[in-house]
């Protein structure tokens, strides 16, 4: 990864999370009845940001893919490098030091609203027993103008849960992962040019 891009922790080390039931409390959404549709997972991946980042991207939880490659959006078919990509005239990156380069370089940072949850696969209509992240680290640490969240289920979380802890609102964004079928690479484009107002 670069060296101008830091991936933050809290203060206690922990990487950016803190233990909710001593902070914010712990906020869980409803398991379903019957056997467990998942697992039960905690978030493998640190933030992304520093002093200069201005807009602050949110996702839902790591997919698997995500996961095995251990950054953000690693499934080959979301379209998020792409769109960011395009957006600054960019080339597409590949690596996860040319992806974490690309977001420090046009002031963006990245992490996702869930912090742990019990997932089946990569379905987010799957997902239960929800807790959050603690984006603090990130809003004390940088110049946040606006958080945008990438699709319904990581708005549908940080709504019910983060919007109350941090007193501040995200634009929520068409996803931009496969399972978007219905939104052409075109128009995500159109509609995620927005963030270009915060980052310049």
């Amino acid at each position: 990864m670069s060296d101008g891009m830091k991936n933050e922790g809290s203060r206690d080390g922990s990487r950016g999370t803190v233990p909710l039931e001593s902070s914010f409390g712990t906020f869980r959404g409803n398991r379903p009845k019957g056997p467990s549709p998942g697992s039960h997972l905690v978030h493998p991946i640190p933030p992304t940001f520093d002093k200069t980042s201005r807009i602050l991207v949110l996702g839902s939880f790591p997919s698997p893919k995500s996961r095995e490659s251990g950054y953000f959006y690693g499934h080959p078919q979301n379209r998020f490098w792409r769109i960011i990509a395009e957006l600054f005239d960019e080339e597409v990156p590949v690596t996860v030091e040319e992806k974490h380069a690309l977001l420090q370089e046009h002031h963006i940072a990245a992490w996702d609203v869930i912090q742990s949850c019990t997932i089946k696969g990569a379905s987010d209509s799957s997902i239960s027993d929800v807790i959050v992240n603690d984006l603090r680290p990130i809003l004390e640490g940088s110049e946040i103008r606006q958080i945008f969240v990438n699709g319904k289920t990581a708005y549908k979380y940080f709504r019910k849960y983060t919007e109350p802890l941090i007193g501040r609102t995200a634009v929520c964004l068409p996803s931009t992962s496969p399972a978007n079928a219905a939104w052409s690479l075109s128009r995500l484009i159109e509609a995620w040019g927005v963030i270009k107002e915060y980052t310049e």
